[in-house]
C-alpha cells in the first residue's frame, strides 16, 4: 500500500476498511463516546450526480462544543478548522486512507495555548479504531 504524499499538519493513515465501512464505524464510535456527528458528505456521490468520475471518497464532520469552544473564544478563526473532520477516500490500486488535521497542527497554526490540543485529542483513539480494527 503506497503512501499518499505528506502533507504539513495532517494525520494520514491506512485503513483495513472500504471507505464507507471506515465512515460507518469512525461514526458509531464517536457515537458511543457522546461526540456529536454533524455531517456526513459522500464527495464520489456528489461527483455522479453531476456526470463526474471519481473514486470512493466522504467525509464525516463531528466534534464536542465543550472541547472546540474554548479553542475559537481564544481565536474565532479556528472555527476554520472545526469541528473535526476525518477523510477517506480510496486510492488507485484499492487502497484506502483517512486523515485528519492533527489537534497539534491546529493549536500551532492558530497560536492557541499547547493544552487546548488536548480538547481535540479524545477524537484521536477512535479514528485510529476505526482504521485498524
Amino acid at each position: 500500500m503506497s503512501s499518499p504524499a505528506e502533507v504539513p499538519g495532517v494525520v494520514q493513515l491506512p485503513s483495513r476498511h472500504s471507505v464507507v465501512a471506515t465512515i460507518d464505524r469512525l461514526e458509531a464510535l464517536l457515537k458511543q463516546s457522546g461526540i456529536l456527528v454533524f455531517a456526513r458528505i459522500d464527495f464520489s456521490r456528489d461527483a455522479g450526480r453531476v456526470g463526474l468520475g471519481m473514486r470512493p471518497e466522504q467525509m464525516l464532520i463531528f466534534g464536542n462544543p465543550k472541547a472546540g469552544t474554548p479553542l475559537m473564544l481564544a481565536s474565532p478563526a479556528a472555527g476554520l478548522d472545526l469541528p473535526l473532520k476525518l477523510l477517506a477516500w480510496e486510492a488507485p490500486g484499492g487502497a484506502v486512507w483517512a486523515a485528519y488535521n492533527d489537534p497539534r497542527y491546529i493549536v500551532q497554526r492558530y497560536a492557541l495555548p499547547a493544552e487546548l490540543a488536548e480538547n481535540l485529542a479524545a477524537a484521536v483513539p477512535l479514528i485510529e479504531r476505526a482504521v485498524a480494527e
